[in-house]
């Protein structure tokens, strides 16, 4: 009787902390918050994975979501599936307990709908529909337990979702399978292989030679075409994630970004192959890894250099996007999936940090003029990343003049943009560095250039001595920059052209500015007041 009593007290407890939960958390940001846009309602992804389960809280439901919360327990829900046919139950209940904690913070952050998704171990063990239902018991909510090519596809779509068109084959290696899967335009093909680090590390009975052999016959059997003429190799997962920032850190790589991190396939092969060599403990550069990834660490090196020989990759590209963000791109409409990811995260950092955003497309409109006006060749990808550079142009303001410089280079290589190549990266960087750092040949570049042609360097500061020139007409602000000019008076002579009602903001300052504009662009640029 006393039992039942304290469960029927410790249920009404629980069910009344819930519903101050729901009662406190809102499902946008709070009144006069500025962290955040408005109109956003956050949304939550649970991923039970064989290895982990792991929560994110993403802003919402958008091209480019940011993410609110982050959160993972290693469970390893699939270590002894191979074996035993069953999930661990010692793992089952730590994966329990960390779905409560899941679900009470989604709670508390106001997050508005909470997709669930299960892979490998779930779908395949004897006991997976059990714990499923304790899993749906907990979010009042079904779980999609997700078939080999669902996972595939999904994966792709995160690569969609996180590359601008991107070209190749896909591999999402997680603790219970491998998905391969084309992308080109659009999801071509796609296949799910027993390759998980947890499962083969428990096929080999820890023996790499073993494993070796096991890898090399399940990729034998494995029939991914090419989808077109580029061989980039597309790597999702953690175990993979982890191989990249071991890479990037026996390299001296000057950006801890892993996303678009590209590795020539030969290079990363010879990695590989070295890695597995060597106790993981004394490898070079270990520390980049946690600890609780290190054990699967060889094994995703095995199947990474056995895919890579199999399917003569050309070029190996890391990616932070896979099954999560897939899903959630298969719910945006076609429409919303068309647009531009690094725009539209440029767009909302403008929103969030800029003084003015109006102005910020100001700029953008008047740099393509400029560009085309001065004869200034981009290609596309140029063009996207100078439009993104006039958007991102004021987010430092707030930061001490003499540091703003670094602040912006500092938030700009660090952000977690997708859909830009690390080049593009540095040119969004460099072009905000040199605005307020400024052009002379004094000016120490930053580590960032090093990842840029000289092309990319050039057209940078070329933008940033047009910002060095619009800012001190505009203050800031909305309204006078789309008044100014720029025209041609011959082949290489072009003139300023300030309406008479505003040559009132004309100085010596701006005319220095407009001199050291003319030397960035080689060409003759006057002032002319119309």
């Amino acid at each position: 009787m006393l039992r039942r009593n304290l469960q029927t007290a410790n249920l009404a407890t629980s069910n009344g902390r819930r519903e101050r939960r729901k009662s406190d958390a809102g499902s946008g940001p709070e009144a006069g918050a500025q962290g955040r846009l408005s109109e956003r309602r956050p949304v939550a992804v649970v991923d039970i994975g064989s290895n982990s389960v792991r929560q994110v809280i993403y802003e919402g439901l958008t091209r480019s979501p940011a993410v609110l919360f982050n959160e993972k327990v290693l469970c390893g829900l699939g270590q002894g599936v191979a074996t035993t046919g069953r999930l661990n139950e010692q793992a089952v209940e730590r994966a329990i307990a960390a779905l409560h904690r899941f679900h009470a913070l989604g709670e508390q952050a106001g997050v508005t709908q909470t997709h669930i998704l299960a892979t490998a171990a779930a779908r395949e063990a004897a006991n997976g529909s059990l714990f499923i239902a304790r899993v749906e018991e907990i979010f009042g909510t079904s779980v999609m337990v997700l078939s080999g090519m669902m996972e595939a596809q999904y994966s792709a779509y995160g690569i969609k979702s996180g590359f601008h068109e991107p070209e190749g084959i896909v591999g999402d290696m997680g603790g219970g399978s491998l998905e391969l899967v084309g992308v080109n335009g659009q999801i071509e093909g796609g296949i799910t292989l027993p390759l998980g680090g947890l499962r083969l590390a428990e096929m080999a009975g820890g023996s790499l030679d073993k494993a070796r052999d096991i890898v090399k016959a399940e990729m034998a059997k494995a029939k991914v075409a090419w989808p077109g003429s580029q061989r980039n190799f597309y790597a999702v997962g953690g175990t993979w994630r982890s191989l990249v920032k071991l890479h990037i850190a026996r390299t001296h790589y000057p950006l801890m970004a892993v996303h678009d991190y590209h590795v020539p396939a030969k290079s990363f092969l010879a990695f590989c192959n070295r890695l597995v060599g060597e106790p993981i403990e004394s490898v070079t550069g270990i520390d980049a890894v946690s600890r609780n990834r290190r054990t699967l660490l060889p094994y995703g090196a095995l199947v990474m250099a056995q895919v890579l020989k199999t399917l003569k990759a050309d070029t190996v590209i890391a990616s932070s996007l896979g099954v999560r963000e897939g899903y959630l791109f298969s719910l945006l409409p076609p429409e919303e999936q068309a647009k531009d990811s690094l725009l539209e995260t440029a767009r909302d950092l403008s929103i969030l940090r800029a003084r003015s955003p109006r102005h910020a497309q100001e700029l953008a409109d008047w740099s393509t003029m400029a560009f085309a006006t001065l004869g200034i060749d981009e290609t596309p990808n140029e063009a996207r990343y100078r439009i993104a550079s006039c958007y991102l142009a004021d987010i430092a303001w707030r930061a001490h003049p003499d540091f703003r410089a670094q602040q912006s280079l500092s938030v700009i290589a660090n952000t977690g943009f997708v859909g830009i190549s690390h080049e593009g990266r540095a040119y969004l960087a460099l072009s905000n560095y040199h605005r307020y750092q400024g052009l002379g040949t004094k000016v120490k570049l930053p580590e960032i250039a090093s990842m840029a042609t000289p092309r990319v360097i050039t057209r940078a500061r070329l933008l940033a001595a047009i910002f060095r020139v619009l800012y001190l007409y505009s203050a800031s602000m909305p309204g006078v920059i789309p008044r100014l000019g720029l025209v041609a008076n011959d082949e290489n002579a072009f003139a300023l052209t300030v309406p008479t009602d505003i040559s009132d903001l004309c100085g010596e300052r701006p005319q220095e500015r407009l001199s050291q504009l003319a030397r960035e662009t080689g060409r003759e640029i006057t002032l002319q007041i119309v």
